[in-house]
């Protein structure tokens, strides 16, 4: 597999630069790591989102905290009042 890096996609340099930093290996590694990794992670997120001990400003500054350009977390609430 082949990642252009070239021009418009030169942030891609810097990112699997920063993965391999990060977790100490060689590129190719980082990129499978990183790959590995992200679907656990945005797991872990939503569920700490939805734990019921924290107050929805916490949950919100959270999810503003762990929102990445790729990935965004965002908290809503919904209020539904039933008349008869």
């Amino acid at each position: 597999m082949r990642i252009r890096t070239d021009g418009d996609h030169a942030y891609r340099r810097d990112a699997i630069e920063r993965a391999a930093d990060f977790y100490d290996c060689n590129k190719t590694k980082a990129v499978v790591s990183a790959c590995d990794d992200a679907p656990h992670f945005v797991q872990a997120v939503r569920q700490v989102l939805a734990r019921d001990d924290l107050t929805l400003e916490q949950r919100r500054e959270i999810a503003e905290a762990l929102s990445t350009r790729a990935v965004n977390f965002e908290v809503n609430t919904e209020i539904v009042v039933n008349t008869e």
